[in-house]
């Protein structure tokens, strides 16, 4: 079955400089589509973006990530894997909600799946450790995780004239550990 895209929004795009790790850096130059995507044959989460043909981002959500909030509608989070920042401007506030939500959502499914996988390798380890029926079950259905049709809808946004959400002064940069 191999990806499927299970929500969808659009947002402005950004990366923080990775000369200065201060200042944003548009990668796109207009709203583009932000989806989150299941691999259900590796049983992880991505957030990918493209302009075009070209991916803005291709960034895996593992149990350890954290998306921040910094302004009325704008989020960033940081990817250790590529070695960035990403920041996100939203049209509205409600639009950055949903989106961190989904975040969340993901983020604990990860943290599931990561846990389930190595109670598979434990298990296969330590063959003489009995588990109930049940135990390695996820309690995730397919209904909790891809929600409605209305939930990956991608709203429709005019493509010209519309206000750029750009990053509050005060987003400041995570710092990577």
């Amino acid at each position: 079955m191999g990806e499927q895209p299970i929500f969808s929004t659009r947002a402005h795009v950004f990366q923080i400089d990775p000369s200065t790790k201060k200042n944003w850096v548009p990668t796109s130059k207009h709203a583009v589509t932000v989806s989150y995507f299941f691999d259900s044959t590796r049983n992880v989460y991505r957030i990918i973006s493209l302009d075009g043909t070209k991916a803005i981002i291709n960034s895996t959500i593992t149990p350890n990530m954290t998306f921040t909030k910094t302004s009325q509608k704008f989020g960033q989070w940081a990817d250790s894997r590529a070695n960035t920042v990403y920041g996100l401007g939203f049209s509205s506030e409600s639009h950055l909600s949903k989106f961190a939500e989904k975040f969340a959502e993901f983020k604990e499914a990860a943290r599931l799946a990561k846990e389930k996988s190595q109670e598979k390798t434990e298990l296969s380890s330590t063959p003489s450790q009995e588990s109930a029926p049940g135990d390695l079950q996820s309690p995730l259905t397919p209904e909790s995780i891809n929600g409605t049709d209305e939930d990956r809808a991608t709203p429709n946004t005019p493509k010209h004239g519309e206000a750029r959400a750009e990053p509050p002064q005060n987003a400041l940069p995570f710092s990577h550990r």
